[in-house]
């Protein structure tokens, strides 16, 4: 009776994280002091997480750091979070596409705080800052894509996988360089990669044997497609008719059905059916439910 007590409370938490805006993986039970961390990137400025919000219900978060092939520093590693928690609020939003400034996406962190945060506490109470933040992108009730243009390196490989889709141009290339800094993937991009792509194949592309350029991250499965242009605004174009087709229909469909899917995910079957049954009940009957209702009555008489 302990254990079941035990597995149901786990589930409990586990639900809580997934379903209630605003939770986070770490908290100061976990040793994570967030505003220490924030305090810290303070620090190293530069750069700007710039969105852009759309009647369609798309959103659009640009990485813009272009002289520094849009690096993060540490107040857009803050800025991101910022922007995350206005998605969470966004209750129009259907759909997200994330892409860099300048035809490349990202090469990860800046240098300049890397060197900085240099102890081995310094890498863990990052890591927990981005996890926690990508993590709750990851959950966002809108459908997301990166769009990859140039180079997708480091912390910037690990943001694609956070996305639950990726599109890439034809000379771009996704590498997670961490093992030739000596490190391993820190914002939770190993554990969603392997989700994406499987473990052996995985172990391929973080160990650095396979390079995923567009043809070789097509054939495995890390992207749906290869756009047919390079060019910034073309390539955007392209990304914003392609996500559309998944974001046809009121916002709280959409929204309901994001939150499903990442329940199927991440939670035990008892657990996701008992998600879904909530879920439906917020849609069953509403004015989504009711119109397509009686279009289709129309057509059976």
């Amino acid at each position: 009776m302990a254990k079941n007590l035990l597995t149901t409370s786990s589930l409990s938490v586990r639900t809580k994280l997934l379903h209630q805006t605003g939770v986070s993986l770490y908290n100061t039970s976990h040793g994570f002091h967030e505003e220490e961390v924030k305090k810290k990137l303070q620090q190293f400025p530069g750069g700007s997480i710039d969105l852009q919000k759309e009647d369609s219900g798309i959103g659009i978060l640009t990485l813009n750091n272009p002289s520094k092939m849009n690096a993060f520093s540490g107040v857009m590693m803050l800025q991101l979070l910022e922007k995350v928690i206005e998605l969470e609020n966004w209750t129009e939003g259907k759909g997200l596409i994330v892409r860099g400034a300048k035809n490349t996406f990202s090469s990860g962190s800046d240098l300049n705080a890397v060197k900085s945060l240099g102890t081995p506490e310094d890498g863990m109470a990052l890591c927990m800052f981005m996890q926690n933040t990508l993590t709750r992108f990851m959950r966002l009730p809108l459908i997301s894509v990166a769009l990859i243009q140039g180079w997708a390196l480091g912390g910037g490989a690990e943001f694609t996988t956070a996305c639950d889709f990726r599109l890439m141009t034809a000379d771009s290339e996704i590498r997670f360089v961490h093992k030739e800094m000596g490190i391993i993937p820190s914002w939770g991009g190993a554990t969603r990669l392997v989700e994406i792509i499987g473990s052996r194949q995985a172990l391929k592309v973080l160990s650095g044997a396979l390079r995923l350029d567009s043809k070789k991250a097509l054939n495995i499965g890390m992207v749906e497609e290869v756009l047919q242009s390079s060019d910034e605004t073309e390539c955007l174009g392209e990304a914003q008719e392609w996500l559309k087709q998944f974001i046809r229909g009121p916002p709280e469909v959409i929204r309901a059905l994001k939150r499903s899917v990442s329940s199927g995910k991440e939670l035990c079957l008892e657990e996701a059916l008992q998600t879904e049954k909530d879920l439906v009940g917020t849609v069953w009957g509403g004015p989504a439910n009711k119109e397509a209702i009686a279009r289709k009555g129309k057509f059976n008489k």
